[in-house]
């Protein structure tokens, strides 16, 4: 694995993290300035300040404990890509209601100055 790829399976352990941790503060930091988060069924956000206000809604609403296996990276110079599917729970955070997850993921990755970031990130449920 080279250099860049294990640095792109620490940023998305740290994704993960976040994510099961609730931490939209957190997760806002790990997206380039002009990042997009578009999830399944919800209005695409772009802009860090806006992917943090997506997450502090999404938390606000459910709780999620996911684990994200990675499929594939590839790296092409100060771009890449993974291919991840997750799964896991979630649970309403107004019913207490539980249930499974479980999505398939494309992350794109930008490197800058201070090192990799997502760029774009979208998830969806395998029909």
């Amino acid at each position: 694995m080279s250099q860049a790829e294990e640095q792109l399976h620490t940023l998305l352990a740290t994704y993960e993290e976040s994510l099961n941790a609730a931490d939209a503060g957190r997760i806002e930091q790990l997206f380039t300035e002009d990042g997009v988060f578009m999830p399944a069924g919800f209005p695409t956000a772009s802009g860090r300040s806006a992917v943090r206000s997506a997450y502090d809604a999404v938390f606000a609403n459910i709780k999620i404990n996911i684990h994200f296996t990675v499929d594939e990276v590839e790296v092409k110079g100060d771009f890449a890509y993974a291919r991840t599917h997750s799964e896991g729970t979630s649970t309403v955070v107004a019913t207490g209601a539980s249930g499974p997850e479980a999505n398939r993921e494309l992350f794109v990755f930008a490197r800058g100055a201070d090192g990799w970031k997502i760029a774009r990130y979208l998830f969806n449920k395998e029909s």
